[in-house]
């Protein structure tokens, strides 16, 4: 039980870069936030099909106050992060998704009473660094390149906001957990995400689109990302029960590192000499944390 948190956060880590990846060849020609959307419905079956196999969990007003907190910011992040990819960038906006591990060496001892050591906060700190260094694309034009964009990137500031969200989010997610199971926290958390996006998204459709006529293709395109989705947020919550979450969220950002690797073999993306400095300091960073977590 010690090590299973590690199991199932490189599970997490797998499975939504392998979503990510595949989402991203979904979206060659499609819009951005039907596809997104799409892939939150795919999710839903998986971890509704997951729910019939263990029993309904006892539930109580933590629960419910919880997830209710955590929706509306949810949302926001997701808006805010799909707003970013739009306008700006990826090597100007991703980098900052790093921030998330930082700001949860705080975030959770003020939401659950949960501490970090001097150890796992360096491992924790060198993730982080790595994780920025890997989605630094061009290395010419200098390493603190994504922080002097702040200034003239939209995208770049949604992008922070989105790495604090996401902060409050995960440790909000385990006190989900906490009051219920990890497969129902994981199937309500889905459930509704999908539902408060839908209005949203539909109607930015029939301003923009014809929702009613999506091809073929793009659903075809989006099962396969919305499956492992499902099984990313399952594996997630599972790991988050019984993990600290700093420690879990920085080990689930071992998916920018897979992503790196499905970009060079999925879409010939060029640099990835340029990233073994990101890998090797993620690497070291999770040698510390399973050792002296």
């Amino acid at each position: 039980m010690d090590s299973l948190w590690i199991l199932l956060s490189i599970a997490c880590a797998f499975t939504v870069a392998t979503s990510d990846a595949l989402t991203k060849k979904a979206l060659e020609g499609n819009d951005l936030y039907l596809i997104a959307w799409l892939r939150l419905f795919f999710t839903f079956p998986v971890v509704l099909l997951a729910q019939l196999f263990v029993p309904l969990p006892q539930i109580d007003a933590v629960f419910f106050k919880t997830l209710l907190i955590a929706l509306p910011i949810e949302v926001i992040a997701f808006l805010l992060y799909m707003k970013a990819l739009q306008i700006s960038p990826l090597s100007l906006t991703l980098p900052f998704l790093a921030l998330t591990p930082i700001f949860l060496i705080v975030v959770p001892t003020l939401i659950l009473g949960e501490n970090v050591s001097v150890h796992g906060a360096l491992g924790i700190i060198l993730i982080a660094s790595g994780s920025y260094t890997l989605n630094v694309k061009d290395f010419k034009k200098g390493l603190f390149e994504p922080i002097k964009a702040i200034k003239k990137e939209r995208g770049a500031v949604y992008m922070i906001i989105v790495a604090l969200i996401y902060s409050i989010t995960a440790a909000l997610a385990k006190k989900v957990v906490e009051h219920s199971s990890a497969i129902f926290s994981a199937l309500a958390y889905n459930a509704a995400l999908l539902i408060s996006l839908t209005p949203y998204v539909f109607f930015r459709c029939r301003l923009q689109l014809n929702c009613y006529s999506a091809k073929r293709n793009e659903i075809k395109a989006t099962i396969l990302p919305g499956v492992f989705d499902g099984i990313s947020l399952i594996t997630g919550m599972m790991a988050l029960g019984i993990a600290n979450v700093a420690y879990m969220v920085s080990i689930k950002r071992f998916s920018l590192l897979i992503g790196v690797l499905y970009g060079y073999l999925l879409f010939k993306e060029s640099g990835i000499k340029e990233r073994l400095l990101g890998s090797a300091l993620m690497l070291a960073g999770f040698v510390i944390i399973v050792i002296f977590h």
